[in-house]
């Protein structure tokens, strides 16, 4: 089969697996990359994420993920909701309303590669989803799929930003899409503005070691640093200021998954339900869902800080 016909068969099946966008890179080592992440490390924006200094080479080059690996296809696929939070109630991260999406893409990058062996025989190949050392928004912006804005999300024109990134290496030879050349942010500074904890430097730098997200999910059987108290925006589970406040995202659609709807009851949970969550319960409820990444203990740590305003008393009785 032509390379042609290959790459069409590649994009014609990620369509049919649900994928809102595929896109084709050459596999090549990424030295600009690699000086790019180790300034990013040596000037600890990373934080008590340790594992981001592991598998340096790996990350930067994928033809070691994947001997002889020739391409890297990147997917993408919607999970902006129609939903919406109760009022006042701690906020959720839009990602973690449903089932844990490593779990839904991991089978579907199975059935991927399963389908292409089928077609052109035994090719090697990996997938990933946010989980191994790969530059997912790189392999984006280097597919075709879009730019990388000033809050480090992959954008897209037609539909924002709110989109999962998959990716998979393999030694099958395909045609490659040309590189994303432009970027629309613009003049923009919307995100860096809005940003509730500073934490979006120039260039496109974030300094995770001040990121909600990195409290609220990373941040291990420690206590959120009191500097922080009031500057949460009520955020208990990851952030969304960035992407929210961003134009582009205007243009987001609803997902068509159902695996990524809100868990039921979920959205409709309010403060004082939150408070009265046993452990028992939020096992039950979150046991597939990104939240149960926190443990009961870690977001009960999350929901007792933002009970704290910056004198350290109590929000409310």
């Amino acid at each position: 089969m032509h390379q042609d016909k290959q790459t069409r068969f590649v994009k014609e099946t990620a369509s049919r697996l649900g994928f809102d966008y595929c896109g084709i890179a050459r596999a090549t080592a990424l030295p600009d990359d690699a000086a790019r992440l180790e300034t990013w490390l040596n000037k600890g924006f990373h934080a008590g994420m340790q594992y981001m200094e592991n598998h340096f080479d790996l990350r930067t080059d994928p033809t070691k993920l994947v001997p002889g690996a020739r391409s890297v296809i990147t997917l993408l696929k919607n999970y902006y909701p129609a939903q919406q939070q109760a009022e006042g109630a701690p906020r959720i991260a839009k990602y973690a309303w449903g089932k844990d999406y490593h779990d839904v893409i991991r089978a579907a990058l199975k059935t991927f590669l399963f389908e292409l062996k089928l077609q052109f025989g035994d090719i090697d190949g990996r997938g990933f989803v946010d989980s191994a050392p790969v530059l997912e928004r790189t392999w984006a912006q280097r597919s075709g799929l879009g730019w990388i804005g000033k809050n480090g999300n992959l954008l897209t024109k037609k539909n924002g930003s709110f989109f999962f990134i998959a990716t998979l290496v393999t030694d099958l030879e395909l045609e490659y899409d040309d590189p994303y050349a432009k970027d629309y942010c613009g003049s923009c500074n919307k995100c860096v503005e809005a940003c509730p904890t500073a934490a979006i430097l120039p260039d496109k730098t974030i300094d995770g070691g001040k990121c909600i997200s990195y409290f609220t999910i990373e941040l291990k059987e420690q206590l959120i640093p009191d500097t922080y108290r009031g500057k949460f925006d009520n955020w208990a589970f990851g952030c969304d200021t960035c992407q929210d406040v961003c134009p582009w995202n205007r243009f987001s659609k609803p997902h068509q998954e159902p695996a990524f709807d809100a868990l039921p009851g979920m959205l409709e949970m309010k403060a004082s339900d939150w408070d009265e969550l046993s452990e028992t319960r939020f096992n039950e409820l979150f046991r597939h869902s990104p939240l149960k990444r926190s443990k009961f203990s870690g977001m009960q740590r999350n929901l007792a800080f933002l009970k704290l305003v910056p004198d350290g008393k109590a929000d409310h009785p």
